[in-house]
């Protein structure tokens, strides 16, 4: 049986997991040479054999990048 104080405890610890979770998949921005801003999901991974970097976007879709072709990359 559940007292009114354990009742009011759950959606509680409902809120900070849910906090706890969205923060472990950051996402990202990239700023390219030519001016663009590229929103990610997720961060950005870069492949040392060819030096690409790949992400996703919000649709969930893969692209990637040159490196020169990057200026920085920021999380929000």
């Amino acid at each position: 049986m559940l007292t009114p104080g354990k009742k009011s405890l759950s959606p509680i610890l409902l809120a900070v997991a849910v906090m706890l979770l969205s923060a472990c998949s950051s996402d990202y921005v990239i700023s390219t040479q030519d001016g663009h801003m590229l929103a990610t999901k997720g961060k950005p991974v870069k492949d040392k054999e060819t030096g690409l970097i790949s992400y996703k976007d919000a649709d969930n879709n893969t692209h990637q990048l040159q490196q020169k072709d990057v200026k920085e990359i920021i999380e929000k």
